[in-house]
């Protein structure tokens, strides 16, 4: 899904001086946060472009991003693996197979059995306001279509996000558990806000555009796993090292 895209370059950031998302009005709470840009340089320079999300196709990213909830993208893989050889990976195959084989097909990613149900969920939501047409959906403008999505059954912010960005290139940040762990490690925000708060963050601090986002966010997935770890951090080797604050410099 990443092979036509347009990798984003520390370039990006001197593109305007208050580049927003379209639609969405500046909040008060998102905090002015320039030093975002240099993470994103640092991260880039250090470890390069993920080619994220990994997807043969449309569905297939959306059908990713509803089963890596609650579980490790390995587990993910294997269940669409299995949906891909009983060629299970189109709207209309996933609306047609019974749901018990779906939940069979996709158990190593967990939760089998409710992921299954929002699979179909989502085709049937599909099919119902789009007549199961992808182009369509994703035609629609992005605060519109978010609000759909998030009436879906299943799909949270992060998972709507999720498709919006990867699977339709709209300009969302997606924000995740390695998202929260960094801004709160570096003292950008706090546990306490919530995920509109972290995103407004970003999005009113970048140039509203999906390639940027896309890759952001794949950088920061990369960072939490190998440096940015939940036990054992390893900061000393982390490429956001120098932007670590010190006692004296904890952002209000």
């Amino acid at each position: 899904m990443s092979a036509n895209r347009i990798l984003p370059t520390r370039q990006d950031f001197r593109k305007g001086t208050k580049p927003h998302l379209p639609q969405r009005a500046a909040s008060p709470e998102a905090a002015h946060v320039p030093e975002l840009g240099l993470y994103y340089d640092a991260l880039f320079r250090a470890d390069g472009p993920q080619h994220w999300w990994p997807g043969r196709t449309r569905m297939e990213v959306i059908a990713g991003a509803i089963l890596t909830q609650n579980t490790s993208w390995s587990n993910v893989e294997r269940a669409i693996r299995e949906l891909r050889r009983e060629n299970l990976l189109s709207a209309t195959a996933i609306a047609r197979v019974p749901l018990t084989r779906l939940a069979r097909l996709i158990r190593s990613s967990g939760y089998f059995r409710q992921k299954a149900r929002k699979l179909k969920a989502f085709v049937h939501f599909l099919r119902q306001h789009y007549h199961g047409s992808l182009d369509k959906m994703f035609r629609t403008p992005t605060l519109e279509l978010r609000e759909q999505l998030l009436g879906v059954h299943g799909i949270g912010p992060e998972t709507a996000d999720s498709i919006l960005l990867y699977a339709g290139g709209h300009p969302v940040f997606v924000v995740d558990a390695y998202t929260r762990r960094i801004v709160e490690r570096h003292k950008l925000g706090h546990k306490k806000q919530s995920y509109e708060a972290v995103q407004k963050m970003f999005e009113q601090n970048l140039p509203a555009r999906a390639p940027l986002f896309n890759e952001y966010h794949a950088l920061i997935v990369h960072t939490g796993k190998h440096y940015c770890r939940k036990h054992g951090p390893a900061c000393e080797q982390c490429p956001l090292r120098p932007f670590l604050p010190t006692a004296t410099e904890v952002r209000p």
